[in-house]
């Protein structure tokens, strides 16, 4: 069977062009998500992959490392990187072929960048952090941390 992959590339930028995103160059964008921090997502298609990135905290304020490993087990489909230096990023990679789920996929991006920021700036909580980073037990009924 013949696949042609730029029938979902271009799907995949007419989607974003509605959304506002630039086009930084063939099959990359650049989404600036605006908030009390605006949050900049790159978004990049590449081996058969939507790859989707935003910056969330700088090392200075990011959680320690256990924690941001404790919200990767946490989360499903999006998860949580550092660079070197200590930063911590949001990525998330999808099936080209699936690229219809794109705009979930950019809400739970967007979702777990302000839930870290939430969590390194937010001061009135020393455990901020949204329903989504909250692990539901086996039973389905109670939550846990």
């Amino acid at each position: 069977m013949l696949r042609v992959p730029f029938v979902a590339v271009d799907a995949v930028s007419g989607y974003l062009a509605g959304i506002g995103a630039r086009e930084l160059a063939p099959g990359e964008w650049g989404l600036t998500v605006p908030d009390e921090h605006p949050l900049d997502i790159g978004i990049r298609v590449a081996d058969g992959l939507v790859r989707i990135q935003a910056f969330a905290v700088p090392a200075a304020d990011a959680p320690a490392d256990e924690d941001a490993l404790h919200w990767n087990r946490s989360v499903r489909i999006v998860r949580f990187a550092r660079t070197r230096s200590g930063d911590l990023w949001v990525q998330a990679d999808l099936f080209l072929d699936a690229a219809g789920s794109l705009d979930a996929v950019l809400g739970l991006v967007v979702d777990a960048a302000r839930s870290a920021r939430a969590a390194a700036y937010d001061s009135a909580s020393s455990t901020a952090r949204s329903a989504w980073m909250r692990v539901v037990s086996k039973s389905g009924t109670e939550e846990s941390d």
